[in-house]
């Protein structure tokens, strides 16, 4: 049963994961088996818990522990559950949270690109994407559009990030994801490269020779300069959109939505 526990002083040390600890700080390098993540509002923790992620305590709007939430509490198990009026949970985090509730849940361990990209025929891997914002953007329409897994280099923003995770609306936990060290991991998993870029020779993206492709990785890049030189140069293909009005590129996550309607596993 879960422990519902009204909040009567701020600086309790079990709320420091709600209102005091950096994204860094929940990431916990040092530690990674201690590393948590925050997922907001309902459909965002049901996604979560639905995805396998175990929740450590619960924050919530008093209001709503019998309505909105009782049925997501329940699912949570014997966690605390910190309850409070509106005006106090906002003074409290900072903000006013997405429909009166937070849960702290541990950061599952990252799965291999190889076992992600097992029964994968359309995958989208992100160079270098750095603002959380587009992260969580990008993983909604990968799952919208047909995407079975996202690659993220090192240097991409973390996808269980909370702002990420919110832009998602939770699809970070129904699209398989991984960290990539390697692109040559790519041609090894039997997958040819699309890298999306603005070159001479780019192919359209309505270039029927995609859509033959068997299994196709599509590589976006980071949002002020793209993709690198070289990989464009070593990527199978150069593809673009096809832009009006003078229109050069376009917003990083609007450019993923595309690419992954024209190209995405939507069978």
């Amino acid at each position: 049963m879960p422990r519902i526990i009204p909040i009567t002083d701020f600086l309790d040390p079990a709320l420091d994961v709600y209102a005091r600890l950096s994204e860094n700080q929940l990431v916990c390098r040092e530690h990674p088996e201690e590393g948590l993540f925050i997922a907001e509002s309902p459909k965002v923790i049901e996604r979560a818990l639905d995805g396998g992620c175990l929740p450590v305590s619960f924050l919530v709007e008093d209001r709503h522990v019998d309505t909105q939430a009782r049925e997501l509490i329940h699912r949570c198990g014997d966690i605390p559950v910190y309850t409070a009026p509106f005006d106090v949970l906002t003074q409290l985090t900072g903000f006013k949270l997405t429909r009166g509730m937070l849960c702290a849940m541990r950061r599952p361990a990252p799965p291999s690109v190889a076992r992600v990209c097992e029964n994968a025929r359309r995958v989208a891997v992100l160079e270098n994407v750095m603002n959380p914002t587009n992260i969580g953007a990008i993983f909604r329409s990968a799952a919208a559009l047909g995407m079975d897994a996202v690659l993220l280099t090192p240097a991409c923003s973390d996808p269980l990030y909370r702002r990420a995770i919110r832009v998602s609306m939770g699809t970070v936990f129904q699209v398989p994801w991984a960290w990539l060290e390697d692109f040559s991991q790519l041609r090894e998993l039997g997958f040819q490269t699309a890298a999306m870029a603005l070159k001479d020779d780019s192919l359209s993206i309505r270039d029927p020779r995609l859509a033959q492709v068997e299994k196709l990785a599509v590589v976006l890049g980071t949002e002020g300069d793209g993709l690198a030189d070289s990989t464009i140069e070593g990527c199978d293909f150069t593809v673009k959109i096809p832009m009006s009005h003078g229109v050069d590129s376009l917003n990083v996550a609007a450019a993923s939505a595309v690419a992954f309607w024209q190209l995405g596993n939507m069978e």
